[in-house]
């Protein structure tokens, strides 16, 4: 029994052809990279065989087969951290299923947001950063764009009655502009007032409006970070 809040996805072609499509292996199985869909962090692997993928699509809320229990789990069933599909993909082969979430707490049973985070090797850059703190204090000062993010992405999937955010997305992208706009103005007339407490409300509201634009568009605020790097690398001319 799942616990609320199913919504059945829309697939662009029939369960029974996505079943043919997937290359179930001598178990009746196939491996589900589960993967948060604003951050595109990977959250947890676990593994569906028919039934669950059914599951999965009817009531649009991850569903997977326990090879220990041998039965099958709607995650967050008791937990509640549920993960409520966004996308669901399946690999050149046909034998990996890639499963894109809006996750309502931590994936992992230890509490922690994700069952990757213990680092066996790391990129340089990033052994060098986490050495000098550089890296945990970038993560902690960013951390509520990530969290804004994930929770417009949550008003975008489920419209709750009554949010602001539910209201600008069924207004739709020229409501969203226009509040964009507007913020963008009240911040230049903030900055031209010299009124600094003014100015740090109005930018405020205006990268909050255009995260809630990035949704609207599907344009996760990773590839505006990694644009930004690009940019960053880039020979300066100065």
């Amino acid at each position: 029994m799942t616990i609320g809040n199913e919504k059945p996805l829309q697939l662009s072609l029939s369960v029974e052809e996505l079943e043919q499509a997937v290359k179930w292996d001598a178990s009746g199985l196939v491996p589900a990279i589960v993967q948060a869909a604003s951050s595109k962090e990977v959250l947890m692997l676990a593994y569906m065989n028919r039934e669950s993928l059914r599951k999965s699509v009817e009531t649009g809320l991850t569903w997977f087969w326990s090879r220990s229990r041998t039965e099958l789990w709607n995650k967050g069933a008791t937990s509640g951290n549920t993960q409520r599909i966004t996308a669901l993909k399946y690999d050149c082969d046909g034998d990996t299923l890639l499963v894109e979430v809006i996750a309502s707490g931590p994936a992992c049973h230890t509490g922690e947001p994700t069952c990757f985070y213990r680092t066996a090797a790391a990129a340089e850059s990033e052994v060098a950063a986490t050495s000098t703190g550089a890296r945990g204090g970038s993560d902690e000062r960013f951390k509520v764009l990530a969290e804004l993010e994930q929770l417009i992405a949550e008003r975008y999937a489920e419209r709750p009655e009554g949010a602001y955010t539910t209201y600008l997305f069924e207004k739709g992208l020229d409501k969203i502009l226009k509040k964009v706009g507007e913020e963008t103005a009240e911040s230049i007339i903030a900055a031209k007032n010299g009124d600094n407490a003014e100015l740090r409300y109005e930018v405020s509201d205006l990268i909050y409006h255009l995260l809630v634009l990035l949704r609207e568009r599907n344009l996760p605020l990773d590839d505006i970070m990694q644009e930004l790097e690009r940019r960053h690398e880039r020979p300066r001319r100065d």
